[in-house]
């Protein structure tokens, strides 16, 4: 074992000298610019920056949704480079969850078969034990015979929690989780994912603008032009805010 795969075995993700360009010559735009680090494995970490800071083609590229123009990315203990598109779909079907702001649930199948849906997708078995103890640990244990338009918004995220944790990731991909719910049932999804992270061991990686959603991870990481701008250990929403106000100055 080569020594960048003994130090990813330490992390749910890590990222090695990253960098994501899109366009060539005059028009090239460098989203991601040489970009390094590691989330430890049962953390929970969020990732600020302004508008047009790289969050999103980090996690694009972080979940195997996108490839780097140069550097690594190891999920878990699998490399991403290298992998065709029916290996990177397996990756992303059975080993990344995600959450979405606008859920991305199908209406036509119920909550249980939406929570199961990777497994479809896979062609295998749905385990219906397990979609009953996952709608059961998201506090939606009688909704499962329900469609999604009839469930609230924070009833829907709190599904495709399930769905994200359904298969047992390397990481759960959150982007903007609560942007599309008020205040409250925001707090009761950070608190859920919070809890996931407790209580299981789960890696949570959330893209967010939100300092109060912020303050509920371990750690931020901050962005700023494609590039690393500095890291905030046990965040409060007020030191989140006053760091994000710096990041205008760097």
């Amino acid at each position: 074992m080569g020594k960048g795969c003994a130090v990813a075995g330490r992390y749910a993700l890590l990222l090695e000298s990253v960098t994501k360009t899109y366009g060539s010559g005059r028009n090239a735009v460098t989203a991601l610019n040489d970009v390094t680090m590691g989330v430890p494995r049962g953390t929970f970490l969020a990732v600020m920056g302004p508008s047009g800071s790289g969050k999103s083609t980090f996690l694009h590229c972080s979940a195997g949704l996108d490839r780097p123009t140069n550097g690594g990315v190891t999920l878990g203990d699998t490399r991403l480079a290298g992998l065709n598109e029916e290996q990177l779909t397996e990756i992303r079907r059975e080993r990344v969850g995600f959450v979405f702001q606008a859920y991305n649930l199908l209406d036509s199948l119920t909550v249980a078969d939406n929570v199961g849906l990777p497994f479809r997708l896979a062609g295998t078995p749905v385990p219906t034990d397990r979609v009953r103890a996952e709608l059961a640990n998201v506090g939606l244990a009688d909704m499962g015979d329900r469609y999604p338009g009839q469930l609230s918004g924070g009833q829907r995220q709190r599904v495709a929690v399930a769905r994200a944790l359904i298969t047992g990731p390397d990481v759960i991909f959150a982007d903007e989780p609560t942007g599309a719910l008020d205040t409250r049932t925001g707090k009761q999804v950070l608190e859920l994912l919070r809890g996931v992270v407790d209580r299981t061991g789960q890696t949570v990686v959330m893209v967010t603008h939100d300092p109060v959603a912020a303050s509920h991870a371990d750690s931020v990481t901050f962005l700023a032009d494609g590039r690393l701008a500095g890291e905030l250990v046990a965040p409060t929403p007020e030191k989140v805010a006053e760091r994000m106000t710096r990041l205008g100055e760097w």
